[in-house]
């Protein structure tokens, strides 16, 4: 036939994504620049095949599969979103172990695409070595778990499936507003099968990402709505990093004295040094931030989705507070009653900043906001120098690695207690400095989405911190790391255990039950998270493993040993680990209110004393906002 290619489903989906491209303010990048994958019987004749015959799209290995997802997510989050990995599975559990990183993908807003394998589309070898059957119909399997936590999802029953089926996924992965996980389940036998395609759907294709901008009539509402603002607040979201609007955000902020906070994906939208800008903001949030937010009477939302961490479960703000959302996705301009303002964070701060000139707050609440952010910096110098003993302080660690770090390094971060401490006392200099996976908050992402951190940006050093409990989950990604030629520095913090969950059941009065890594006591009872460091720890040398893996390791058992290796790191051409134990009872306090519900009869006193104190501050939510 006449201008088509045959090839099998495989070979032609392979050769579809290697001609994808991006476009935004005429920088053209291609979209997916590898694929990660685990080969099994239900992708290694087809994927497997199709990657072999095609080294222009390149092929890496990992050891787990909810890695490489983390690892396409932290791709794609370095480079803005406009490019990422895809990941190719068998089907059963090489499929079902994408779901958690998949879930993280969609609610972080970051393009993956995945392509597991999937069950016989001819069913006459069904059923087959890991197949979910069910008893009701034979048109499902176990990719059906995917449907919740992605995008776009499709099957591929028949090769020319194919043809509508990509064009609608590359739709979804390169839009900024609707962007997240997709899935294309494989059937083991339609891979394989071979199709007729047309020649053009092999072109190059350039995705053209616009900057739209809000409606005009809903700009001077703002505008208004602003100007009448005695004490407003900018919330700066993960939307303006990825719009690249930092240096619209720093002249919107100089022309009008709004003080800027800054949400755990936006940190970094403002360097922390800037006259303006008073740091995190919500239960991770420092005392600065949450002090103007308490009494802020216009919050501007700027591309972020007001999550219950930022917004202090629904309490920020005083009685009267308004919201304006800029925001890229409608769906998250809307949220808080807000007036929506949908567009591209970059194009439509610079239209305000114009609607509002010769405009600006009263030299009075600047003043408050720079003297807020002045006393918070000098209680983070505090934190940064405690000399905490016998073990030293989490605060202390991430100090010696941010004095030490250079502007454009990177750290990496995702669960546990470390993110509290980091959103509350890094300072950050550069835009992608700072970066944390928090929407999922999915331990075990640390040392797979430093990976992707490092593959979209090898010129700057990433720094990985993980907790002891994160580690355990995913420590296999170091060999990945060694294997694959991309240097991480991992600090490896020891407390023994689940140190931020144990906090918060010490708060709520369950006496830390079930959060630290001990043996049991002699009755067969977990030891309750109450008496210090004189316990009966598990026998486990966590800087051992990660030697094992392959990670050049440090044991360090002060600030000045985790000083040192981290200048001795410097010189190492290979993954590093700096192992250093803390104590987990030394943290920062929070400075607002987390909904988090406490059993309402119980015969624990403790409990019952967190639960007087929960049901009058629970009157203070909003339950809605206009």
């Amino acid at each position: 036939m006449a201008n088509t290619i045959r090839m099998t489903m495989a070979q032609a989906l392979v050769t579809y994504i290697n001609n994808q491209y991006t476009e935004r303010d005429g920088v053209e990048r291609k979209f997916i620049n590898g694929v990660f994958g685990i080969f099994g019987h239900g992708n290694v004749a087809g994927m497997g095949q199709a990657l072999a015959q095609m080294p222009s799209m390149p092929y890496y290995q990992t050891r787990n599969e909810q890695a490489m997802v983390h690892t396409a997510a932290g791709y794609a989050k370095m480079t803005n979103r406009m490019q990422t990995l895809a990941c190719t599975t068998s089907i059963g559990p090489g499929a079902t172990n994408m779901i958690t990183a998949a879930a993280g993908a969609t609610i972080n807003r970051l393009p993956v695409l995945l392509l597991p394998g999937d069950i016989f589309s001819r069913r006459s070898a069904g059923p087959l070595l890991q197949q979910i059957e069910s008893t009701h119909t034979q048109d499902m399997s176990a990719n059906d778990a995917f449907k919740p936590v992605s995008r776009y999802w499709d099957r591929i029953n028949r090769p020319e499936q194919l043809l509508a089926a990509m064009p609608q996924a590359m739709r979804v992965l390169t839009s900024q507003a609707d962007t997240g996980a997709v899935t294309i389940g494989m059937p083991h036998d339609v891979q394989a099968e071979a199709f007729d395609y047309p020649a053009l759907f092999f072109e190059k294709k350039v995705w053209f990402i616009p900057r739209p901008t809000p409606d005009a009539t809903l700009m001077q509402r703002a505008a208004a709505m602003i100007k009448a603002a005695k004490r407003p607040l900018i919330v700066a979201g993960g939307g303006v990093i990825y719009s690249e609007a930092t240096a619209e955000l720093a002249a919107f902020v100089e022309a009008t004295g709004i003080p800027v906070s800054e949400t755990q994906a936006g940190k970094g939208a403002l360097h922390y040094q800037h006259p303006m800008a008073v740091g995190a903001i919500g239960v991770t949030g420092n005392k600065a931030a949450n002090e103007l937010a308490k009494d802020a009477d216009v919050i501007i939302g700027i591309g972020t989705r007001f999550n219950d961490f930022m917004t202090s479960s629904q309490t920020m703000g005083g009685s009267d507070v308004k919201f304006v959302n800029i925001n890229i996705a409608e769906f998250d301009s809307f949220k808080q009653g807000a007036l929506p303002l949908t567009g591209d964070a970059r194009e439509t701060l610079k239209v305000l900043t114009g609607m509002l000139a010769g405009w600006s707050t009263d030299d009075a609440y600047q003043a408050r906001a720079k003297e807020l952010a002045a006393e918070w910096d000098t209680i983070v110098a505090g934190y940064y120098t405690q000399e905490n003993n016998p073990l030293p302080a989490q605060a202390e660690v991430i100090g010696a690695i941010n004095t030490f770090c250079d502007d454009k390094d990177v750290i990496v971060n995702a669960a546990g207690s470390a993110p509290g401490d980091l959103h509350k006392l890094w300072r950050t200099t550069d835009p992608k400095q700072y970066h944390l996976e928090y929407g999922n908050s999915c331990m075990g992402y640390e040392i797979a989405g430093g990976i992707g951190a490092k593959m979209a940006d090898p010129d700057r050093e990433v720094y990985v911190i993980v907790g002891d409990a994160s580690y355990l989950m995913m420590p296999s990604e170091i060999v990945t790391s060694v294997q694959e030629g991309y240097k991480l520095v991992i600090i490896l913090v020891n407390n023994q255990g689940y140190a931020s969950i144990g906090a918060l059941s010490r708060s709520i009065g369950d006496d830390g039950f079930g959060t630290r890594y001990a043996f049991k006591n002699e009755d067969g009872s977990h030891q309750r998270d109450t008496s210090g460091y004189d316990v009966n720890f598990l026998p486990i040398d966590l800087a051992a493993n990660a030697e094992s893996l392959g990670a050049h390791t440090f044991r360090c058992k002060s600030i000045a040993d985790v000083r040192q290796a981290l200048q001795d790191a410097k010189n190492i051409d290979r993954t590093c680990c700096i192992y250093v134990e803390t104590d987990r009872y030394a943290g920062c306090p929070g400075y607002t209110w987390w909904d988090v519900p406490i059993a309402e009869v119980s015969t624990n006193e403790g409990t019952q004393a967190a639960r007087e104190s929960y049901e009058p501050a629970v009157k203070s939510e909003r339950y809605y906002q206009q």
